[in-house]
């Protein structure tokens, strides 16, 4: 009896353990998602909810001029957009325009500083730092400050073409239908090339010595070295740093807005400046909202193609 006792007591106790260790296995799986369900509520009340309200007043009519007229319309918006539109094309032949031009621009000479950048000379941390500062920067500020350079009257430029003999007066840089893209255009280049030479410096940090003396070893010169060796190595950050800048000019509202406001006669006037006119200066969310929609579908649609034709995920040469 006693004996039957000792050993009712012993498979008590070892079912209280291996309950205690089951509570204490499902506490710890749920552990993890306790510390990230913070972030999921902000993301979720920051990125999801906007988005989904995006959805849903793109296929409402709501328009703050005309409230009379709110609610559901179903895809008459995205009608709108594509067969009564004018403007919609045009803002979208503009952005694709800025954005090759910068994002092209931004590269290329971004690899070049990077690659000056990178060699040993004489106050290297401090033209570094001083390199890099344009991308500190905020764009309001960025603006403000060309702004002014470009000013017909006490603008710098045109007091150093003058100067120089490269025009006979001042200019009206922002205002002419001829110079304002490309006015636009350096003014956004200052501030995004140091992003591409930060990353790519970074990443030609990276690249082991040795294969610089095979190369060396070999007969390469700089030319071959760059495209044999460089340029496979930096593959990689490449696609990364021009997908993430396609979809930030893709975005890029506030120095063109500050510089230009989309003029003259529509000449800047991109797809963001567009919608930000339809949504917020015109009061027409539900129109804007459509917009947005649209912008969204064309940016998710050239990031999946994009990175499947560069094979970034797999880390494979194209």
């Amino acid at each position: 009896m006693e004996k039957r006792m000792r050993l009712q007591n012993n498979n008590e106790i070892a079912l209280s353990y291996l309950n205690t260790k089951r509570r204490k296995r499902n506490y710890e799986k749920w552990v993890p998602y306790l510390f990230i369900s913070p972030t999921v509520f902000l993301i979720i009340g920051f990125l999801f909810y906007p988005l989904a309200n995006i959805f849903y007043y793109s296929v409402q009519h709501y328009d703050l001029t005309a409230p009379y007229y709110n609610g559901f319309i179903g895809f008459e918006n995205f009608k709108k957009i594509f067969t009564e539109d004018p403007l919609f094309f045009s803002s979208l032949r503009i952005t694709l325009k800025w954005v090759i031009t910068q994002v092209g621009l931004q590269l290329i000479f971004g690899m070049i500083l990077a690659l000056l950048l990178n060699q040993n000379f004489k106050f290297r941390t401090f033209i570094r730092a001083a390199a890099f500062t344009p991308w500190a920067i905020s764009g309001v500020l960025a603006s403000v400050m060309w702004s002014l350079m470009y000013n017909e009257h006490i603008g710098v430029i045109n007091d150093i073409l003058m100067k120089l003999g490269i025009i006979d007066e001042s200019r009206a840089w922002l205002a002419d239908t001829n110079t304002v893209f490309g006015s636009v255009v350096i003014a956004e280049l200052w501030r995004g090339i140091p992003f591409f030479a930060i990353t790519l410096l970074a990443a030609l940090q990276s690249i082991p010595e040795e294969l610089y003396e095979a190369a060396k070893v070999d007969g390469a010169g700089r030319i071959k070295t760059f495209f044999y060796v460089i340029l496979p190595q930096l593959k990689n950050t490449i696609v990364l740093t021009t997908m993430l800048r396609v979809i930030w000019e893709f975005n890029n509202v506030d120095l063109i807005f500050n510089l230009t406001g989309g003029g003259p006669a529509h000449y800047t006037t991109t797809l963001t400046m567009y919608i930000a006119k339809q949504a917020i200066s015109g009061g027409n969310f539900g129109y804007g909202s459509a917009l947005t929609v649209v912008s969204f579908v064309i940016l998710a649609i050239f990031a999946v193609f994009y990175m499947k034709i560069t094979r970034y995920e797999k880390g494979e040469e194209t």
